[in-house]
């Protein structure tokens, strides 16, 4: 096969694991962070689980797009600044802000991450700087531009709540509190929310199918996690706001 072959293959894949994934989290809730458990086999700090899983997404793609062959140009260097600038902050910073205390993931959990976070890197990597094709003119287009700006919306929002929520988690004395203010008010978790118009502004900026494959993908992984965690704080905090919703602010 073909690189190209391979990498339609591939694309296709990141589809199907996404549905894969979405039913399988209607079912399994993720065993870290406030859902930790036993019984899921050996563990490692949260924080260099967290690290070690989400660097394939920083170095990898990184070191993937050095090799395409259109790696030195405008609009690819462009597009790749986005990818790095979230993953740069979601690998080498975030673990580092948020308190995580003793917490700690099951090397299951930080493996299947790894696994993921090759392919998708792969895929997105090699399409904006070696199977795609991106001339200058791309940076005025109609979808770069709608989908930088929902980029960097999402990425505000997504950095707004993970900044909210490690300054609530090291105030607390005991552990978790409800969230409250901003796009709090409408969902339990404005971080996912932001993460996801990031990537689906990603989808539309690379007008790509391999862009696509990410964004379903995060809202199959991210959507049923959101659901678990309102759950979580239903139960466990009185007069939770039945108005407020999971990820997706009126909708989910």
């Amino acid at each position: 096969m073909t690189e190209p072959e391979i990498h339609s293959a591939l694309v296709v894949a990141e589809f199907v694991l996404a549905a894969i994934t979405f039913v399988a989290l209607r079912f399994v809730v993720a065993p870290y962070g406030r859902h930790e458990r036993p019984g899921w086999g050996p563990t490692v700090p949260a924080r260099l689980g967290w690290v070690v899983m989400e660097a394939p997404s920083a170095v990898g793609f990184l070191w993937l797009y050095s090799l395409g062959t259109h790696s030195e140009a405008l609009a690819p260097m462009v597009l790749m600044s986005m990818w790095a600038a979230h993953y740069l902050h979601r690998t080498f910073i975030f673990p580092f802000r948020m308190k995580m205390g003793g917490k700690r993931m099951p090397c299951m959990v930080v493996a299947i991450a790894v696994v993921f976070n090759v392919l998708n890197s792969y895929i997105n990597a090699r399409w904006i700087s070696h199977l795609g094709s991106y001339d200058d003119a791309w940076l005025m287009s109609a979808p770069m531009i709608v989908g930088g700006l929902i980029f960097v919306v999402g990425m505000v929002i997504n950095l707004r709540a993970d900044t909210y929520l490690a300054g609530l988690r090291k105030d607390a004395e005991g552990g978790y509190v409800l969230p409250k203010g901003g796009l709090f008010e409408y969902v339990v978790q404005p971080n996912y929310f932001g993460e996801l118009l990031e990537w689906i502004g990603w989808a539309i900026a690379t007008w790509s199918w391999a862009g696509a494959a990410f964004a379903v993908y995060t809202f199959a992984n991210l959507a049923p996690r959101a659901r678990d965690n309102r759950a979580w704080y239903k139960a466990r905090f009185e007069g939770f706001p039945a108005r407020r919703r999971a990820m997706i602010p009126w909708l989910w």
